[in-house]
């Protein structure tokens, strides 16, 4: 296995790059073949990444050193384990799929070789994180991500909203990846390391010595994950991401750039299970995001708006877990309720997204919900397919998603009863605003031209469909929980475990039976909760933020500086100087006369106060 770790993770790695690099560069040459060649190279690295699942032993491997100072050895090296292998089968699994389905719905998009440059170039991004075993490398590719998301984000940059859309998702990272590299440089300064497993061993040493820096460390680290994995109040860039093509939305939103917050935290365990404080702020947190992004989804039109709220408010889930998982549960060996929801949830998001994609694609690009209807007879394959996403997000019994939020609720029951019930009212949620987009976008009459004259999308969109339905109901089970090493602890039997089930069922029942009684049958919203629709109006106070926070201080700053820099300090002695120069230039008369009196009157003068000074003393 050594030898492998020593190969097949660097070919993981540079593949894509090598990709990026051709189709970016070479870009008039390839464009007719630009998508074979990155398509080709996401099938490779998925094949490799299957080796690597199925290598027994863990293993650490070093690619190339970058540079050592003092202490501080920053390298690009690799941490081969259960949740580096699992992660990249999943990233690579999502992002084979993503790129077969871009195929088909980027087929005459003129800038489709950019496109695909730019994924090669995620997907680099993406296998640098899953394989950092330090935090030096892991904050490298995390920018990477970030760089390369505003690309896809921003590929229809001609429209004002994608280009609005991009600056956004790239300047509110950029707010917690301040948080993320101050957090990095407080923990080199305690540890003299930038190594996962060097902190770990050091890490214990602080809880007794200095636990209020320790606690500073770890929510610096989670402030990255707060803009990465969109958590509140770094949320809003999400939704908008949605003006991306829709299968950067699939590759965003399911196994990839949101998901790795959450896997930096679980590699983070060592430092988060250290302080209590911040576990309890990361537990809160992805409490109060899942809850509100599931009440916010109740009252979206857009398809793939319901579904960006989805995913934070899942994503709201996999972080509660984190803060609520005890120090003793290490989740790199005894298991992660996180990284279990992570896992399953990158199959079924990965399916709504695309089947969203399929709906919009059919619809003339129409994503008004409203402005569907009747798809289900049109098309039964991503019908069906879409339903099945459905089932496992909203937790139906024996789905995928049942048994991964199952094992959160059953952690919060344990830790945290006001978080249980949290979880619990967001399931139902789920199963409501899901089954509202269900039934309005599928059941009824065709409302549009567009829901009128809507078909199947090509086979090559269909297939990655029918592929993501297969692990969105079986990946908890047998060979793929054993492959994919979900590490959900084992279930707990007994009073616990009846009552999440219970619990559960009934918010299933009730989110979904509301969703039914008040949506069958319906052409138009029959609720309208503008503060809900609005979005808690996050927008409006970030914007009022920035023009009486931001662009009045500016205003205030500008007028000092042009007050004081410019006036008083540089234009005053200036000023005083062509004055000064102005008065002396017009004694320069050029007479003689004049020349000897004022001589007369200056020697007059400095004998009256040479005397003057020797008589005062």
């Amino acid at each position: 296995m050594h030898d492998a770790a020593a190969t097949l993770p660097g070919i993981i790695l540079l593949l894509p790059l090598a990709s990026a690099l051709a189709i970016l560069l070479l870009h008039g040459l390839l464009k007719n073949v630009a998508h074979f060649i990155s398509c080709a190279v996401a099938v490779i690295i998925f094949v490799l990444a299957l080796k690597l699942l199925g290598a027994p032993d863990d293993a650490k491997a070093t690619l190339f050193p970058v540079f050592q100072i003092g202490t501080l050895n920053a390298e690009i090296s690799f941490v081969i384990d259960a949740q580096s292998r699992g992660m990249m089968f999943v990233v690579t699994f999502i992002g084979m799929l993503v790129h077969l389905y871009s195929i088909g719905y980027m087929h005459d998009d003129k800038g489709r070789a950019r496109y695909f440059g730019a994924l090669s170039l995620f997907m680099f991004s993406m296998t640098g994180i899953v394989l950092a075993d330090n935090f030096f490398m892991m904050f490298v590719f995390w920018e990477l991500v970030g760089f390369s998301s505003y690309l896809l984000i921003g590929h229809w940059f001609e429209k004002p909203e994608a280009a609005d859309a991009a600056k956004k998702a790239f300047i509110t990272n950029r707010v917690g990846d301040f948080g993320f590299m101050a957090g990095i440089l407080i923990l080199f300064g305690m540890c003299g390391t930038v190594r996962f497993e060097d902190m770990a061993e050091k890490i214990h040493y602080f809880q007794g010595h200095a636990p209020a820096m320790l606690t500073l460390a770890a929510l610096g680290i989670f402030l990255g994950a707060v803009g990465k994995s969109a958590q509140v109040p770094l949320h809003v860039w999400l939704p908008d991401a949605m003006e991306g093509p829709t299968p950067v939305s699939a590759l965003i939103h399911a196994a990839t750039m949101v998901a790795a917050g959450v896997y930096m935290l679980v590699r983070s365990h060592f430092l988060i299970s250290a302080s209590v404080d911040a576990q309890t702020v990361i537990a809160w947190i992805g409490g109060i995001t899942a809850l509100m992004a599931a009440l916010i989804g109740t009252q979206q039109n857009d398809i793939k708006k319901v579904l960006a709220y989805s995913t934070l408010s899942q994503l709201g889930y996999m972080v509660m877990a984190v803060g609520l998982t005890p120090a003793e549960m290490n989740p790199l060996t005894h298991g992660s309720p996180a990284m279990f929801h992570l896992y399953t949830h990158a199959g079924f998001k990965a399916l709504l997204f695309l089947g969203s994609g399929a709906v919009i694609y059919a619809c003339h690009h129409e994503q008004d919900i409203w402005k569907m209807g009747g798809l289900q007879q049109k098309m039964p394959v991503t019908f069906w397919t879409f339903v099945i996403g459905t089932a496992a997000l909203m937790g139906v019994p024996l789905t995928s998603g049942f048994f991964s939020k199952e094992a959160i609720l059953g952690l919060a029951l344990e830790h945290n009863k006001a978080l249980f019930a949290i979880g619990v009212t967001t399931a139902a949620l789920t199963a409501y605003y899901m089954t509202r987009v269900v039934i309005v976008a599928f059941t009824g009459k065709a409302r549009d031209e567009g829901a009128d004259h809507a078909h199947e999308a090509p086979m090559i969109m269909i297939l990655p469909l029918a592929v993501l339905a297969v692990p969105s109901i079986f990946a908890a089970y047998g060979i793929f929980a054993e492959h994919l090493d979900a590490l959900t602890p084992e279930a707990e039997h007994g009073s616990g475990h009846y009552v999440v089930m219970a619990c559960s069922l009934v918010a299933l029942f009730v989110g979904a039976g509301l969703g039914f009684k008040l949506y069958w049958g319906r052409t138009t919203d029959p609720v309208n909760i503008p503060l809900l629709r609005n979005k808690f109006y996050f927008d409006e106070f970030y914007a009022g933020l920035v023009k009486y926070g931001q662009d009045r201080v500016a205003w205030i700053v500008n007028a000092l500086q042009r007050a004081f820099a410019d006036g008083i300090i540089a234009h005053l002695p200036a000023a005083l100087a062509r004055g000064l120069g102005s008065w002396f230039r017009r004694l320069q008369t050029g007479s003689l006369q004049a020349y000897t009196l004022l001589f007369g009157l200056g020697l007059v003068a400095a004998i009256y106060f040479a005397v003057f000074l020797a008589a005062k003393h």
